[in-house]
């Protein structure tokens, strides 16, 4: 009887060990997605002077909120910086200056407000 738990125990630790692994890789793999899509998301916003709204249309529409699209720009890990965010914050404050500030004010109300589903169809 002893054995047979000893036995039960291992297999038990054997599948345990396999699922924390299996979910350490897909975190892993969501983490990496979602940096090039931040990076990709700030690009449109910074580089290419879209409001988020016009960067929502041209992400597919419905695939992306406001808030999602905030939450993507702020996580960005810069190579450089090395930690979550980076010059982010920064460089949303330097598209207002860079590009006017009708333009950053638009990125930053559009994040915060657009909860709900009236965001899903962006108009």
């Amino acid at each position: 009887m002893v054995q047979e738990q000893a036995k039960r125990e291992r297999r038990l630790a054997k599948w345990g060990e396999a699922v924390a692994v299996a979910l350490a890789e897909r975190d892993a793999v969501v983490s990496d997605c979602e940096q090039r899509a931040g990076r990709a998301l700030r690009s449109l916003i910074e580089e290419e002077g879209m409001s988020t709204q016009e960067a929502l249309v041209w992400c597919g529409g419905g695939t992306l909120t406001g808030r999602e699209v905030y939450r993507l720009i702020r996580g960005v890990v810069d190579e450089d910086e090395g930690g979550p965010g980076g010059d982010g914050d920064q460089g949303e404050a330097g598209s207002g200056e860079d590009q006017g500030e009708e333009h950053g004010e638009d990125s930053r109300e559009v994040a915060p407000d657009s909860a709900g589903p009236a965001e899903r169809t962006p108009g």
